[in-house]
Order: structure tokens, then sequence, then C-alpha cells
């Protein structure tokens, strides 16, 4: 466990791009500029750049407004949560589960920058 004077983010484990239609998206990332292609999950899809994931996907809330977003990587995600709060972060939620793969569960928790731009916490957690 760190301690709050310690923590810091650093590492960028994926990286958002808001788009109208995923299956044109992947073609154009796929086929065009020649990344990685992954996998697809229900409207998104996850290339490899070079060890940081890009995900693929429809814009949140208010369908006309598109911005990426960026996941920081942490090993502890309970912890990190706590310490930015304790810092005067105000997150969206409490870290929850996104999604169960094969060798690992996939954590997040939202928190906005004082602009309103998303950031995420992300947190790879193996069986």
């Amino acid at each position: 466990m760190t301690t709050a004077t310690q923590f810091g983010l650093s590492t960028i484990g994926q990286i958002a791009i808001t788009v109208r239609d995923v299956g044109r998206a992947v073609a154009f990332y796929r086929d065009t500029l020649g990344l990685r292609f992954l996998f697809e999950a229900p409207n998104l899809a996850f290339f490899d750049c070079g060890g940081i994931r890009l995900m693929l996907g429809p814009p949140e809330g208010n369908k006309d407004s598109f911005s990426s977003v960026v996941y920081y990587k942490v090993d502890d995600i309970q912890d990190a949560y706590a310490t930015l709060k304790s810092r005067g972060v105000a997150f969206e939620g409490e870290p929850h589960l996104i999604a169960k793969m094969p060798d690992h569960d996939l954590w997040m928790a939202f928190f906005r920058d004082p602009d309103g731009n998303l950031l995420a916490l992300m947190s790879e957690i193996r069986n």
C-alpha cells in the first residue's frame, strides 16, 4: 500500500475515442491505419497501440458531445481511489467492476479534471 504523499498517477492504460459508427471506425483504425485489433464488446472495439489500449465507442450521455478519455492504470484501485479522494478529487462513483475477462477482472472509477474532462482509474485484477 502506498501513502498519500508518495502516490502519483503515471501509466496510461487506455485512451477512449468517441465515434458515431463503431464498425466504420474499426475498419478505419484496423484496415486503414493498421492498428492491432484486440477484441470487441457490445458497441466497443479495442486496439493495441504499443502497450496502450485504444477503445472506440459512442459518446456517453449527450450524444453530440465527442471527447477522449484518459485511463490511468493503477495496481490497487481502492488505494488510488482513497488517496485521490483524500486530495479532493470528486469521483462520479466508487470503483466498480466493468468486465470479467478470461484472466483478469477490469475495474474502473471515473472523475473529472477542473475543466470537466473525463478521466478514469483502471485496474486489471488477475484471477
